[in-house]
């Protein structure tokens, strides 16, 4: 296996896009950030991957248009995925492990703002029996959170710990669309949103981008003084239909965990997009009561679609560029109730 690194990260975030900008307006500066990081210019890139929705655009091949801010000459070597970024992300990790390439750079983007998200998201469920019924992302996840209060295995204020906590470190997070701790009884005194869920519990709707490079070897050394070498990367998927798995655990998150090596991790950015979320991970993902979790405020603060998966990825990777941790965890999930789970471990060794 070849030696890859994260060596590059750019992200925007915001609640709704300041005039509208299209993707490339939003992409260009992105692009322009990773370049002076890395002191690249686009013909040093071999590979180009993106993660966005048509469903999310409103139209088809919604994506091609994203090439733009590429730049259209010479042509590039360029793929997508309708995914998150950190499934773009998995793909270019394989493209250089060929040898065809080695460098990479990532990038996706969604405008939540434009439509009804919580509507929009019913597309990724079961086609035959869930999607004609159209029930919405935050009314699955209400389900998952009373199960797992029902069962025992959490409660409210255990959530309402996660969004204290999260939204008292988005404070320091200039990206973060919501931030500022409240205490935990004044969080639970505030009205029920799709109970047992009240609407901190819940990440806002976001829109942005973000972006991420990726180099191989000497490439990466020749960046950063200490790149985020990649350790682990795996990605499982539990099944479609919900009622077939125990909503309060995520076998994908325990299997892909188990895949990418968790032991030693000191810092873990979690995408859980709802605060009881974050509670399953940790207990898949067999984190110790002493890694820190989310110092970024994490998707409470900020969940720009196709892009907070591999924002969380980003973030971990900034904190091994930093020294102040020597192994890092991000992790991105996708559909209904943890379905789909990646984890990528990183370490800053020489």
């Amino acid at each position: 296996m070849r030696d890859v690194a994260v060596v590059g990260f750019a992200q925007r975030q915001m609640e709704e896009f300041d005039g509208s900008p299209t993707c490339v307006e939003m992409l260009v500066p992105l692009f322009a950030e990773c370049y002076e990081q890395t002191g690249w210019t686009r013909k040093d890139v071999g590979f180009w991957c993106s993660g966005s929705s048509d469903y999310l655009a409103g139209r088809s091949f919604s994506f091609v248009q994203a090439v733009d801010a590429i730049g259209v000459t010479p042509p590039v070597n360029e793929s997508h995925v309708e995914m998150d970024l950190a499934w773009a992300m998995y793909e270019a990790w394989i493209k250089i492990q060929t040898g065809e390439v080695d460098t990479a750079l990532v990038y996706a983007f969604g405008k939540s703002s434009a439509g009804v998200l919580r509507r929009t998201l019913a597309m990724q469920l079961e086609p035959y029996t869930m999607t004609p019924l159209w029930p919405d992302t935050v009314s699955l996840a209400g389900l998952q959170a009373r199960a797992g209060i029902d069962a025992g295995v959490w409660d409210e204020t255990a959530m309402a710990e996660v969004v204290h906590r999260s939204l008292g470190d988005a404070e320091r997070n200039e990206y973060a669309v919501r931030k500022g701790a409240s205490s935990v009884e004044e969080l639970l005194a505030r009205p029920m949103y799709a109970d047992p869920l009240r609407k901190h519990d819940c990440a806002p709707v976001t829109d942005g981008a973000a972006a991420i490079v990726l180099a191989a070897g000497d490439r990466a050394r020749d960046v950063r003084d200490k790149p985020a070498w990649i350790s682990g990367l795996a990605h499982n998927v539990d099944p479609m239909s919900m009622g077939t798995r125990d909503l309060t655990r995520s076998p994908s998150a325990a299997a892909a965990a188990a895949g990418a090596d968790v032991d030693g991790v000191e810092v873990a950015e979690l995408h859980a997009p709802f605060s009881h979320q974050e509670l399953v991970l940790r207990r898949e993902l067999g984190l110790a009561d002493d890694v820190a979790i989310n110092p970024s405020g994490g998707p409470l603060s900020g969940n720009p679609m196709f892009s907070a998966g591999g924002i969380r990825i980003g973030e971990a990777a900034r904190k091994i560029w930093s020294g102040e941790a020597a192994k890092t965890l991000g992790h991105a999930t996708s559909g209904p109730a943890l379905q789909q789970n990646l984890v990528c471990t990183m370490e800053g060794r020489a």
